[in-house]
């Protein structure tokens, strides 16, 4: 996989998952327990804050510095998850929307600063302990969505 295949799995998958959004209203989408304990709106929430983490990782590894606050969360998922959640519960979902689209423009952005080589290179960034800059961005972007994205898809034609 290069840098243009990866832009093309992020918009792929991207689609994707508006397309299973589109149908939803509000109330839909802010209906508790949907998508196992959490709402639509909750899981987009826990898609950006990934995706943002990420985004600070990727400048701070750029930079040649140590991306702590990713790897911290990274070694405590259901934490990191937890904090989230109840940071995000009961936010507006016009902000939900416009950060869930805003992290990824700014993800798209920062991939460009990044070569192939540094990509897909597994020792290129020593605090990645051997895996390759590529599978953090999958793991933690389309990747994510794709995991989700199953029932997301059913809770919309549910309700349909």
């Amino acid at each position: 996989m290069n840098s243009d295949t990866l832009l093309d799995e992020l918009e792929t998958t991207r689609e994707r998952l508006l397309v299973a959004l589109e149908p939803l209203s509000d109330e839909a989408l802010t209906q508790p327990e949907t998508i196992g304990q959490w709402s639509v709106a909750d899981v987009m929430a826990h898609l950006t804050a990934w995706e943002s983490e990420l985004v600070t990782a990727l400048m701070r590894l750029k930079s040649g510095q140590k991306p702590a606050r990713f790897l911290e969360s990274a070694a405590d998922v259901a934490g990191f998850n937890s904090r989230v959640y109840e940071e995000n519960k009961g936010r507006d979902l016009d902000r939900i929307f416009a950060d869930f689209h805003g992290v990824r423009v700014q993800l798209e952005r920062w991939l460009e600063n990044f070569s192939d080589q540094e990509l897909k290179d597994p020792q290129r960034f020593r605090w990645l302990k051997g895996q390759p800059l590529l599978k953090v961005i999958k793991q933690c972007s389309y990747g994510h969505e794709l995991e989700h994205l199953p029932e997301i898809e059913a809770y919309s034609r549910s309700v349909q």
